[in-house]
């Protein structure tokens, strides 16, 4: 059994999509997942299963979170090896950290972005609104609130495709959790 980490995008922003660690426990134990955990209240789910591809997985999870809400829910799946270097990541130098008041951001994307796509997405980046790629994530370190932001994020997800966000802390919060 390998353990993941399953972020699921647009789940308790609102009333119509309110679901329950309780129940994504019960939906993912369904589908044969094991030692399914639920971490905070906003879409972030651990769980055992067995070595079916990435791709398989996060479609039987589409799948059947679809069906039990009643609303379509885009997952994105981290390996417990994927998470860890997530969280031991430093993408922006200290001395750019330790000037920010905002926190450290990481949209997780399905995939890879090409090169140029990179390219476009480096190019929103500024002094306030550092961004940096991992491998499929991108970093941004806002300089305050992310309301004060003048990123772009709807011209960001034109760009990369859907994703969805976590705090550098919360990422390392459930790999020390969890992993």
């Amino acid at each position: 059994m390998a353990t993941h980490a399953a972020f699921l995008r647009g789940v308790n922003l609102g009333s119509k999509r309110r679901v329950s660690n309780d129940q994504l426990r019960e939906i993912l134990g369904d589908l044969g997942l094991e030692e399914v955990s639920g971490f905070r209240t906003s879409g972030n789910v651990v769980f055992a299963a067995g070595r079916e591809s990435e791709a398989k997985l996060t479609m039987r999870i589409e799948g059947s979170l679809e069906e039990a809400l009643g609303f379509d829910v885009t997952v994105f799946l981290r390996t417990a090896k994927e998470l860890k270097a997530i969280a031991a990541q430093e993408p922006f130098p200290p001395k750019v950290v330790a000037k920010s008041k905002g926190k450290l951001q990481i949209s997780i994307l399905p995939r890879k972005p090409t090169a140029a796509k990179q390219k476009e997405v480096l190019a929103m980046a500024t002094d306030q609104d550092p961004l940096a790629f991992g491998p499929r994530e991108l970093y941004w370190l806002p300089s305050g609130g992310l309301m004060d932001s003048d990123l772009d994020m709807t011209k960001l997800d034109n760009v990369i495709g859907p994703t969805t966000r976590r705090t550098m802390g919360t990422i390392q919060q459930m790999t020390s959790k969890f992993f």
